[in-house]
């Protein structure tokens, strides 16, 4: 019954003229950004992050839950309709959405996306209403130890599971951490990284760093591989479902949440795994699995149900313990923090109207989404058509306009060009952006709970285990750590173990194949170049 007043007071807030309005501006801001190739959630909210600053904090965030939602509705139409997926979560729909499209079924890619979205959002906005409350009573329960090992745990954990390569995924963090040590140390007051100058006392500001690594580095890359062949989008009039396409998509729908919103909830979560496995578990229970490959409706209902509710799922440890599992989280977590909000189990107590308030915006984005897009959806479909050159021209001028906006400093534009050209590097040698943000606004706060640690046990290590959690959270992370070798380990011996050794290795090669495709596809999915001809 609390959660119920207190959801029922944040739709009170919510629904305020202004409020609303804003959530409509926020939803077809997002969505405007998000359809454009190449730009996923993360970098339409890293975009548009300097766009909220003039608010105050209520107004700002629930537009930032309107420009969420719609930067995630935005990558379905753009995998639909040019085969070209703005992040990693979006890969699977792809799969399907666009051989429906080329089968001149465009309308129901877009339907079943768009419903399956709204379906799999409000029930995933749900249980984030009904679990982040439990999630805060159990982590006011934890001691600095537990929180240290959590925070580390979701570090290794994302870092170790994002691209084809650990190795990359690690130098990355790394990179993170250092820029993360910018600045003054808040203990002996010492200056660190920041090179005899003045201006890098006070760190690096993370909306600089996030719209320089997202925006700038993402259209850096993209103009190095522009050709200026025109985009072939696909036509599609106002979507719509017949009986048939509603009789296939709803159970999909449903399992594609289930699959999404624990995912999305764990710190080591995300949304490509929970996207994969509602495709795989589609084509098995499907009664046409003939049409996988060729553009079955199924394959194109789970994964996007799945994608939203793991969306919803990653608010519950952002809100609870202020950890974000994705980019887009990590992005909000920033502009948590640059309004002076520490998101964590203190949250819900200081800040009650805002998170409630928040939680209702995203059951009114999802709504309007679903209200204002399938209308739209030709017109979205002609925002594909603009000019390359122009667009990205766009993006550097508002990213530039929006990390100078941060401090009013010429000084944050050399922090952007510079940040931006090690976004570009990234891109081009393979290392995930993701454990770079997540490094610079996890690293600071993961000091802070080993020095605090350390100062409960008088410097003795043996303070890091001293609570249960904080020791099965360290068995968890070496578990994480070793499988791989472990991995390797039971396959080398299997063949010699079975006699039938040449069909098993074939057999569990197949699934190998097809998730290294599917990372390769990820890493590629920032390219345009890849998926449509047009570079």
């Amino acid at each position: 019954m609390d959660v119920f007043s207190s959801l029922m007071d944040g739709f009170a807030t919510a629904l305020t003229p202004m409020n609303f309005l804003y959530a409509v501006i926020g939803v077809l801001l997002g969505t405007a950004v998000g359809v454009l190739p190449g730009l996923g959630p993360a970098m339409t909210v890293a975009l548009l992050l300097p766009v909220t600053y003039a608010l105050e904090p209520t107004s700002a965030f629930i537009m930032f839950a309107g420009i969420y939602y719609g930067g995630m509705y935005g990558g379905s139409t753009t995998s639909i309709l040019l085969n070209t997926p703005g992040e990693s979560s979006s890969v699977v729909t792809a799969i399907e959405g666009n051989k429906m499209a080329k089968a001149g079924r465009a309308a129901q890619a877009l339907a079943t996306a768009a419903i399956g979205s709204f379906v799999a959002g409000t029930i995933g906005t749900a249980l984030l209403a009904v679990c982040a409350p439990i999630v805060v009573k159990f982590a006011v329960s934890l001691g600095s130890p537990s929180y240290f090992a959590i925070m580390v745990l979701a570090l290794l954990a994302v870092t170790a599971v994002l691209g084809s390569s650990r190795l990359r995924g690690f130098a990355s963090l790394g990179l993170g951490l250092a820029i993360g040590l910018v600045g003054i140390d808040s203990v002996t007051g010492q200056r660190r990284l920041t090179f005899g100058q003045p201006l890098l006392a006070d760190g690096l500001d993370i909306v600089v760093v996030a719209v320089a690594i997202f925006a700038v580095g993402e259209a850096l890359w993209v103009a190095a591989h522009l050709r200026r062949n025109p985009l072939q989008v696909i036509p599609v009039g106002r979507p719509w479902m017949g009986k048939k396409d509603w009789k296939r998509s709803w159970k999909p729908w449903l399992r594609g949440t289930a699959f999404g919103f624990p995912f999305g909830a764990l710190p080591a979560g995300g949304a490509e795994i929970p996207t994969f496995l509602s495709y795989v578990t589609e084509k098995r229970l499907s009664k046409h699995p003939e049409e996988f490959g060729h553009g079955a409706i199924e394959g194109v209902a789970g994964p996007e149900a799945a994608n939203n509710a793991a969306a919803a799922g990653t608010m519950t440890p952002l809100l609870a313990l202020g950890l974000p599992t994705n980019a887009t989280a990590a992005v909000m977590l920033a502009a948590f923090t640059s309004y002076g909000i520490q998101p964590g189990p203190q949250l819900f107590a200081s800040q009650g109207p805002l998170v409630w308030a928040l939680i209702a915006s995203l059951f009114i984005g999802n709504f309007l989404l679903l209200l204002i897009n399938l209308p739209l959806a030709p017109l979205w479909a002609k925002l594909l058509q603009l000019p390359r050159p122009y667009l990205y021209a766009g993006i550097l001028f508002f990213a530039t306009l929006g990390a100078y906006s941060v401090n009013l400093q010429a000084f944050d534009l050399v922090i952007l060009l510079a940040l931006g050209a090690l976004g570009f590097m990234m891109r081009r040698f393979g290392l995930p952006v993701l454990p770079l943000i997540l490094g610079v606004i996890l690293g600071p706060r993961i000091e802070g709970q080993l020095r605090k640690t350390l100062q409960l046990s008088a410097g003795d290590p043996a303070g890091l285990w001293s609570e249960p959690i904080a020791v099965g959270i360290y068995i968890l992370i070496a578990l994480i750590l070793l499988w791989p070798l472990l991995f390797k380990l039971v396959r080398r011996n299997r063949p010699a173990a079975t006699p039938a050794g040449i069909p098993v290795q074939s057999g569990s090669s197949a699934p190998r194949d097809a998730t290294g495709s599917h990372s390769h596809s990820s890493r590629s999915g920032g390219e345009p170049s890849d998926g449509d001809g047009d570079g």
